[in-house]
């Protein structure tokens, strides 16, 4: 097989229900990819639910030998990667028609690093909750310190910088940190404000306990190295646009 132009890594863990419909709307895209599956040591029917896709050359399934955690299943998948490109998508979410190719387009032409796209939530049942989040155009270092507008699973990136930063800190808002040291070193990224990623709301996600999720964000600044007063400054600036945004 070709080198692919996209390597999309699906961390799973016990998402036998979900992750077929994940990797069928890897596979509706359109453009040469390959799709890396990192079996974060599922005990459910993960593994079973994939064995249609085992076949093809263009999927690869690798299985941690015990649970190593999201952060370290998505670095693992970026290790693989053979694409020019990188992209990420959580189990349980699933893309739209047309979301890589455009994605790419705009890449290619604004020579930017990582490209992200607007959300749709959905409901755990797969219904949508008619609420959507967009992304601006162009997303700075200061602004994304503000709020974080970019969902890991909308990510498109070169793969040379996903290795350049892989990512950390489980414990905290892992993908949000890996976005700010990129954009802290090349300055923007590009945003597509259009509902290419369907957003599944699960019960189990780290995000839908809000305090938890505050408690993760604030740590997020301190590991990008700011003081009290500063990260107080920029979870309140979070908080103002996290009640904005689930209003």
């Amino acid at each position: 097989m070709s080198d692919p132009l996209v390597s999309v890594v699906i961390p799973a863990y016990n998402c036998g229900r979900y992750i077929r419909q994940a990797v069928d709307s890897v596979y509706r895209q359109q453009v040469p990819l390959e799709l890396i599956v990192v079996d974060d040591h599922s005990t459910d029917d993960t593994e079973e639910r994939l064995e249609p896709y085992m076949p093809r050359p263009d999927f690869h399934y690798v299985k941690n030998e015990s649970n190593q955690g999201v952060a370290a299943s998505r670095n693992r998948g970026v290790s693989m990667a053979r694409g020019k490109y990188v992209a990420f998508l959580d189990s349980d979410d699933w893309w739209g028609d047309g979301k890589l190719k455009e994605q790419v387009r705009v890449m290619q032409e604004s020579r930017a690093v990582l490209c992200s796209t607007g959300r749709e939530l959905m409901r755990p049942d797969g219904e949508s909750t008619g609420r959507y989040i967009g992304v601006k155009a162009r997303v700075t270092y200061r602004e994304l310190l503000k709020h974080n507008s970019i969902n890991c699973s909308s990510v498109l990136l070169l793969t040379g910088v996903a290795r350049e930063f892989p990512m950390c800190h489980d414990q905290s808002h892992e993908d949000y940190i890996t976005w700010l040291k990129i954009l802290r070193k090349y300055g923007w990224a590009r945003g597509i404000d259009k509902p290419y990623l369907k957003c599944r709301l699960s019960a189990g996600g780290k995000s839908r306990d809000k305090l938890r999720s505050a408690r993760m964000t604030f740590q997020v600044y301190r590991h990008m190295g700011y003081g009290w007063i500063k990260s107080c400054l920029f979870f309140i600036s979070y908080a103002v646009h996290g009640v904005y945004k689930y209003r």
